[in-house]
């Protein structure tokens, strides 16, 4: 059978190239799966065609998600300072520390308070944020952490837990009203470059802006 000439003709051979390894992908990591019974990492796992970039996101007993995860921080006032695309799936816990320096680095200095959800918790996150120069870090949950060991008293720990749950709010406003929950332009480039992303978190820090009172 002739291959089609010109320009359709050349568009359709660049998708077969494209398109081909990827269906191979695929048929080899259902084989191993499913014929062999073999477990196969997240990683090697393919599991979109039209955006073989998307990670396997997992949180708790949820249901899973395919995208890719995004860690991110605000201040008291509720804007957006700064956020990260990860690549893969890594456990919150693994991050809090890389998420603080990037604060540190950005701001010369620690913050003097600071809430997290009680995924990134753990007794070497506390000491080692303690050490950075955070006086009071609060974990929405304890995860065996005592409250007088990460803050100075009862009520600066529901304060700053309060605080955190102001953040979700502001989480599911970035969702829900400025596209946050779904990225809809195609391709790696548009999500790694953060465009897609960081135009959403400008337009809600722009919006929140106009609504703060000035100091």
């Amino acid at each position: 059978m002739p291959l089609a000439a010109g320009p359709a003709g050349e568009l359709w051979q660049a998708q077969i190239r494209h398109y081909r390894p990827l269906i191979e992908q695929i048929i080899a990591q259902t084989e191993r799966r499913v014929l062999a019974g073999e477990a196969v990492q997240a990683g090697d796992k393919l599991v979109s065609l039209f955006e073989p970039h998307a990670d396997i996101i997992v949180k708790g007993s949820r249901d899973v998600d395919y995208g890719h995860k995004l860690n991110l921080t605000t201040g008291r006032s509720g804007l957006i300072l700064d956020l990260v695309i990860e690549p893969g799936n890594p456990a919150d816990s693994e991050r809090f520390l890389s998420m603080l320096e990037r604060h540190i680095a950005v701001w010369d200095q620690a913050p003097r308070q600071a809430a997290a959800d009680g995924s990134y918790a753990s007794r070497e996150n506390l000491r080692r944020a303690k050490a950075c120069g955070v006086r009071d870090m609060a974990f929405h949950k304890k995860s065996g952490l005592k409250v007088e060991d990460m803050v100075k008293s009862k009520w600066v720990y529901r304060k700053l837990r309060n605080f955190r749950a102001g953040i979700e709010a502001g989480i599911s406003c970035l969702k829900r009203a400025y596209g946050l929950g779904r990225c809809t332009w195609r391709g790696l480039d548009h999500f790694k470059t953060k465009t897609y992303v960081w135009s959403s978190v400008v337009a809600y820090n722009l919006a929140l802006f106009t609504r703060l009172k000035p100091v």
